[in-house]
């Protein structure tokens, strides 16, 4: 059985982030699960989550789901603005709410970090020779 689409195609909100991650040398972008994914050979963003016991409280449906660098996890955590994604948390993955004053040179930062983290090597060698 499909998951229905937990997402507006017109969020701008989901705009910019798809702007972010589609800048990204081979990303590309694919609904799992009813929502948003951004990926390579894997996933390194996905757009809206759930927390575990809360399936239906739409509280981070503007939100961004990622692979933080590690030497940032333990910091990230503390930081109340980031949240444990239900399914992707237990593999180290966070999520930020996008919603209201998003700091968007944060968020293509952790973006970035987490492509690094998933993307085959030729293609984050690319994205240093754009730098």
């Amino acid at each position: 059985m499909a998951h229905p689409q937990m997402f507006d195609d017109n969020d701008p909100v989901l705009a910019r982030l798809r702007d972010i991650c589609l800048a990204l040398p081979g990303a590309d972008v694919k609904v799992s699960h009813g929502r948003p994914s951004f990926f390579t050979k894997k996933i390194f963003a996905g757009y809206g989550a759930v927390v575990k016991g809360e399936h239906n409280s739409g509280q981070y449906d503007q939100a961004l789901v990622f692979m933080p660098d590690p030497d940032d996890a333990a910091a990230l955590t503390q930081d109340s603005r980031f949240f444990t994604p239900a399914y992707w948390g237990p593999y180290g993955w966070l999520g930020l709410d996008l919603r209201g004053d998003a700091d968007w040179n944060e968020v293509t930062e952790l973006v970035e970090d987490s492509y690094r983290a998933t993307a085959p090597k030729k293609l984050i060698a690319e994205l240093d020779n754009r730098e």
